[in-house]
């Protein structure tokens, strides 16, 4: 009899224990999406601020100035983070939203007068360094879901998991068009 208790007790620790640490690495993914989350808030309360000074120069560039507003707009809404899907959705939005300020970074490239404000040169530098700090949290993001996937992923882990609701998390991955040779002649 004691010995059954003894065997319960330690099943039941161990079940615990390994509840404990996939929370405390669901909590960590979490806490890393927030910090992604934070700078690309950055970047997104820095886009009006971009195109309003676009705006003054860029007449032919109208549509993609409309398209990065409405993605700003989709980006900007709230979502469940605990959603895996929703995770994703967001993820997607703020790479397509990534791609068109590509897009506009070189267009500016033809407005040398545009390239040359002061203004724009100050938000461009502002806006490359919100890139470099979305890049390190995209890091840390990523780190932090790989060690859940495998917790979570690996039995009994799954087990635990799939009773506590705690879910595979999405990678943070940018989009094809980032990741695409770049050949200098089409800036030239």
């Amino acid at each position: 009899m004691d010995k059954l208790l003894l065997g319960l007790a330690l099943i039941f620790i161990v079940t615990y224990l390994w509840y404990v640490s996939l929370v405390k690495k669901r909590n960590t993914a979490l806490e890393a999406l927030s910090g992604i989350d934070v700078q690309l808030a950055k970047r997104a309360d820095l886009v009006p601020n971009i195109l309003k000074i676009a705006k003054r120069f860029m007449d032919h560039e109208k549509s993609l100035l409309t398209e990065i507003t409405e993605l700003r707009a989709q980006f900007t809404r709230s979502y469940n983070k605990t959603d895996p899907s929703a995770v994703k959705d967001h993820i997607a939005q703020a790479e397509q939203l990534n791609s068109k300020m590509g897009a506009l970074m070189v267009s500016v490239e033809n407005y040398p007068e545009l390239k040359s404000d002061n203004t724009m040169l100050e938000a461009m530098q502002t806006y490359n360094e919100v890139e470099a700090h979305i890049s390190a949290a995209r890091r840390f993001y990523n780190s932090a879901v790989a060690e859940l996937n495998t917790a979570v992923e690996i039995f009994p882990g799954s087990i635990i998991a799939s009773m506590a609701s705690i879910k595979v998390m999405p990678f943070y991955e940018v989009d094809e068009a980032s990741k695409a040779p770049i050949d200098a002649a089409d800036y030239l």
